[in-house]
């Protein structure tokens, strides 16, 4: 049975919005004015999703879904116009590391591949309810595992909010079957090559659900303070017209209070963390401002133009056969280019590229970027050390 990856409905307080109206209460209510769009890349998650699902039940259960109906959904999926190959390799990657936790008990665990799980406890809205990618539980264990698609934000299991509600929801459910203990989150991101695992106890857990009850009492009431910040607002429907996210920004951007002669190492670190969003919100405020002048709408002071157009072929054949004719020759019309390193990967798969050409391969170093302390990978410097000049001078 599919779990209705398309039809998931986005209630006010849904779980995958819940570090925003759990940071940002009144959000929720505000951003409900605004009408809920799909991206394509949305879209793509989708289908990815309801191939994930169908391997893990192939799997867990192949009496439900045998080979043959895995065989003839992988078929369907194919004819969708946002099919690509390596929507196979990646959910491969999901299902592995679900089998390999599954494999480290000394029994056949329970596993839930696609289920709503019941919120009302926390949410204090009608039906309030989230669906897990896929539960697992044995013993005293507890286990969430969330299949991330997109390759745009890397996202950290951590004190994830929307698994946590996850596991609440799950807990409720088997908590008169399983005396769970401890809490397994997991959020497998192939497509950026991002596997993160976090795990808490039970009572910590219990913890954070009375904060998350507390919180979505006010974001279902409207109330409580604005706290705009760039990973809140960044999916934001009401981003680009907030008030307290344009007072904020405009109050960074123009901020007079200080006015040193040159920035301490101190004042550069805190301007770089408060002014993280002033750029985001001015290209979200005139994408806003470009489609409302589209509709028809006035914004004082600017109006749509069409950009710089480009010129392409009608009949690209037909062209360089009269260019044929002329004495131009298809050597000198057509450019022999080598595929990238990426698309020779995407094109026989992450596993088959390592096996046979991986030895061909080299890292190069990537330039050097700023990023926030928190992140995982080293620090670099050009600074030289004391070891580096001895080393140069044997």
């Amino acid at each position: 049975m599919m779990g209705g990856h398309a039809e998931r409905a986005h209630s006010l307080l849904s779980p995958s919005s819940a570090h925003r109206w759990m940071s940002c209460t009144p959000s929720a209510v505000l951003e409900a004015k605004f009408p809920d769009t799909t991206s394509e890349a949305a879209k793509e998650g989708t289908l990815a999703h309801e191939l994930a699902e169908q391997k893990l039940r192939n799997y867990f259960y192949p009496q439900d879904v045998t080979k043959r109906k895995l065989s003839a959904f992988i078929t369907k999926c194919r004819k969708d116009e946002l099919w690509d190959d390596e929507m196979l390799e990646h959910t491969d990657t999901y299902l592995e590391y679900i089998k390999q936790v599954a494999m480290g008990f000394d029994s056949a665990p329970y596993v839930v591949p696609e289920k709503s799980y019941d919120l009302t406890e926390y949410i204090p809205e009608p039906g309030a309810h989230g669906t897990a990618d896929c539960v697992m539980l044995h013993g005293d264990q507890l286990h969430i595992f969330d299949f991330k698609y997109g390759k745009g934000v890397k996202v950290e299991a951590a004190g994830n909010i929307q698994l946590q509600l996850y596991a609440l929801g799950a807990y409720e459910a088997y908590k008169l079957l399983y005396a769970v203990k401890d809490v397994h989150l997991h959020i497998i991101q192939p497509r950026i090559d991002n596997i993160s695992s976090w795990s808490l106890s039970l009572g910590n857990l219990l913890k954070v659900g009375e904060v998350i009850r507390k919180k979505a009492e006010m974001a279902a009431a409207g109330t409580g303070e604005y706290n705009p910040s760039a990973d809140a607002c960044r999916f934001c429907r009401a981003k680009a017209v907030c008030r307290a996210r344009a007072e904020r920004n405009v109050a960074l951007a123009f901020l007079a209070d200080k006015k040193p002669d040159t920035l301490a190492p101190e004042e550069i670190g805190e301007y770089l963390t408060k002014g993280a969003d002033v750029a985001k919100w001015l290209e979200d405020l005139k994408a806003y401002a470009l489609s409302e002048c589209l509709a028809g709408h006035e914004i004082p002071g600017y109006k749509a133009v069409e950009g710089r157009g480009s010129r392409d072929w009608t009949d690209m054949d037909a062209a360089f056969k009269v260019l044929n004719d002329e004495g131009y020759p298809d050597t000198v019309l057509y450019e022999k280019k080598a595929l990238t390193l990426a698309q020779v990967e995407k094109l026989i798969g992450k596993k088959s590229f390592t096996d046979l050409v991986g030895g061909f391969v080299v890292k190069n170093p990537g330039k050097p970027a700023l990023v926030v302390e928190g992140d995982k990978r080293e620090a670099i410097t050009n600074k030289v050390s004391a070891a580096d000049v001895f080393k140069k001078e044997e």
